[in-house]
């Protein structure tokens, strides 16, 4: 019952969400299907190994967990070890996640477990303001102690043509000195055009998009996953568990439902969430930012787990993601830009929105917004958002949603 207490006060929603919020890490240990990350007695090395799946043309197998390290890396050296412990071999970073400090914290890592870089298959990324990417790439390399990274991203584009003729250049040139070893971009904005567009290049090897149960099922996104497959991108899937920009979220007998099914199976919704993207074979593998040992074991939990979920498991999240739509911004910036007359940069205001709302993070909300364009500062509550409403797939409240966003960021 909705309101029933249980014995540590908490509604049955509330526990719900607290389990989903701790990771529920080797709680379930010893139920069918159960997720706990185990070691062999006595040793180091995991009683279970982690998947691995083919990053595309690559040819290089990657873990299908990948670390993602928008965190305090520096001061987070034990979680660092224990990824690297359970085969989370995998870690993306980029220049801008606290400017420098979570790649200095992975550099004096490395420095300290020498063995680790080569085990490590190790990602950075770069905006393209800010220009001269070699210098900036040199800086990138001298903070994580390293003289190369595995994969290189120009980070979060919003079109294809912002991959200039000039960065195909540039990408064979640092491959050829040694820089890095594969190239590509990530895109949390206008996926599916961004996608379909690179599999028309041939000089793309990897993709991390935005992926997940919200816009996973859509006929063009689908579409685009098998254009970069056939084209040979590898791709990586980031915001899986589909924050919102809302305050309020929608509270459905869907997403009780499917709590309590995945609970009873030995996992939670957010293990859920993780698995139903791994459903997609082309998805090589999920970056996701796990601050704390808790949810890292959680994740590697679900992603060692070898349970398949069940048509109706994969009804229950498409029947949830139809009914929390109004709460998701999918990324189509596209869309609501031209309803505006390209006056603001709405799916980028609703980023800044999600990571504030949903992961809890107004420092990264705030950095976020600071290096958007000023004229979406000064801009924010002038235009009319009518069209822009009426355009968005999944009706959203923009123009409330905007005026939310000068409180907290102005």
């Amino acid at each position: 019952m909705e309101g029933k207490k249980r014995d540590t006060g908490m509604t049955r929603r509330e526990f719900v969400q607290t389990v989903g919020l701790a990771g529920l890490a080797a709680a379930v240990a010893g139920t069918p299907g159960a997720l706990a990350a185990t070691e062999k007695p006595g040793g180091t090395a995991p009683a279970q190994t982690m998947p691995k799946r083919k990053l595309g043309k690559t040819g290089v197998e990657v873990p299908i967990l990948n670390l993602g390290c928008m965190l305090d890396t520096i001061n987070n050296q034990l979680l660092l070890r224990q990824a690297l412990k359970w085969g989370v071999t995998f870690w993306d970073t980029a220049e801008a996640y606290g400017d420098g400090l979570s790649e200095e914290g992975l550099g004096r890592f490395f420095a300290r477990n020498p063995g680790a870089r080569k085990e490590v298959c190790l990602v950075t990324k770069l905006v393209p303001q800010g220009g001269d990417l070699t210098r900036r790439l040199e800086d990138c390399l001298k903070r994580l102690q390293t003289p190369y990274v595995d994969v290189f991203y120009i980070h979060a584009i919003s079109g294809i043509d912002e991959m200039k003729p000039a960065y195909r250049e540039w990408a064979g040139e640092m491959k050829r000195a040694g820089k890095f070893k594969f190239f590509g971009f990530s895109t949390h904005t206008n996926m599916e055009d961004c996608l379909l567009g690179a599999a028309r290049l041939d000089w793309i090897d990897v993709i991390m998009t935005t992926y997940n149960y919200q816009v996973m099922h859509s006929p063009k996104m689908q579409e685009a996953v098998q254009a970069c497959a056939k084209a040979g991108i590898g791709l990586v899937a980031m915001k899986t568990q589909s924050g919102g920009p809302s305050e309020i979220k929608t509270q459905s007998e869907a997403e009780l439902k499917m709590a309590n099914r995945f609970m009873e199976r030995g996992f939670t919704d957010k293990q859920a969430k993780l698995k139903v993207v791994w459903e997609t074979p082309q998805i090589a593998s999920i970056c996701s930012q796990m601050p704390n040992l808790t949810i890292l074991a959680a994740n590697v939990a679900a992603a060692r787990d070898q349970t398949k979920l069940a048509r109706e498991d994969l009804e229950a999240v498409r029947r949830y993601a139809q009914e929390t739509s109004c709460d998701y911004c999918a990324g189509c910036g596209a869309i609501c830009q031209a309803a505006v007359g390209g006056a603001v940069a709405v799916s980028e205001v609703m980023r800044c929105l999600m990571y504030h709302q949903s992961y809890g993070d107004p420092e990264l909300a705030r950095l976020t917004f600071a290096g958007l364009p000023e004229e979406t500062w000064r801009r924010l509550t002038q235009v009319d958002y009518t069209r822009a409403e009426q355009a968005c797939p999944n009706g959203l409240a923009i123009g409330r949603l905007m005026r939310r966003a000068e409180e907290i960021f102005a």
